[in-house]
């Protein structure tokens, strides 16, 4: 399988951002990629909740919905969309972080709303509460690819390992983690994270990020960290695209899981124990 990740840095004009993804899906075809994966918040990445109610769209009527399925069409490529921030139904108004997974017809196939929400204090003046804009997902999602079985997740839930491990249980062998990880938190965990993730599941897991300043209105600095991933079921890094926006396209065998997992077979070993 042949997997091109999109490292982005996407501001907070979806029509703007849109033409840039679609430019380097179309690259990382015409690099012979079969899947390609975008970003966490692929449409628009901001902290302004009057202006994402102004801009964004609920999933029928999003453009980069739109514009990305017609792309994966017109390609012949399966498709994740790492997420978009979308309007919804919510009698709160808070907007979904939602995941998709498209096939080279075009069909949405399989669809995940983040569950865990980025609720934390980095530092005494770096704060985020993804809570108070976004409802949480509630469901877990596995979806059938011709390489095998997608279990995806979306940035924050790579901090709870339990949700990879009921996934991988149910039959993954690929693991999505697209993300916008801080420039902090990045620097500190983001590689072992995903490799702990990978160790422990036996998956490939495959981790498109965010990267660089981003221009988003009122005037605040976001900094992502960048270094898109593919992490081998034995914990091998296969791909670090360091800090440039690109497409970035890496051959992953799928026999691998199944070497790695008859090697350390411990998804098959769990055992009960009393106490806390």
């Amino acid at each position: 399988m042949r997997a091109g990740l999109l490292q982005l840095n996407v501001s907070d004009d979806p029509t703007e951002n849109l033409a840039e993804t679609l430019a380097l899906v179309a690259d990382a075809a015409a690099q012979g990629a079969e899947i390609v994966l975008t970003p966490e918040v692929t449409n628009c990445l901001s902290f302004n909740r009057s202006y994402q109610r102004d801009i964004l769209r609920p999933e029928v009527r999003d453009p980069t919905l739109a514009g990305l399925r017609d792309a994966a069409q017109a390609h012949g490529i399966w498709l994740l969309i790492g997420s978009l921030a979308l309007r919804t139904a919510d009698p709160e108004g808070r907007f979904a972080n939602r995941s998709f997974l498209i096939n080279p017809a075009g069909t949405i196939v399989a669809r995940y709303d983040k569950i865990h929400m980025f609720d934390v204090d980095v530092s005494a003046t770096e704060s985020y509460r993804e809570s108070s804009a976004y409802r949480p997902g509630t469901q877990a999602t596995l979806a059938d690819t011709p390489w095998g079985k997608l279990g995806m997740t979306v940035c924050y839930d790579v901090r709870f390992p339990m949700l990879y491990r009921k996934l991988a249980q149910a039959g993954a062998s690929f693991l999505t983690i697209p993300a916008a990880f801080t420039a902090v938190t990045g620097a500190a965990h983001w590689e072992v994270l995903l490799r702990a993730r990978a160790i422990e599941t036996g998956c490939f897991v495959l981790a498109p990020g965010q990267t660089g300043s981003h221009a988003v209105t009122p005037d605040r600095t976001i900094q992502t960290h960048g270094h898109s991933m593919v992490v081998a079921p034995w914990g091998e890094v296969l791909l670090d695209a360091g800090t440039e926006p690109g497409a970035y396209v890496v051959d992953v065998d799928p026999d691998a899981v199944t070497g790695a997992r008859s090697r350390v077979p411990s998804l098959t070993a769990d055992q009960r124990w009393e106490g806390p």
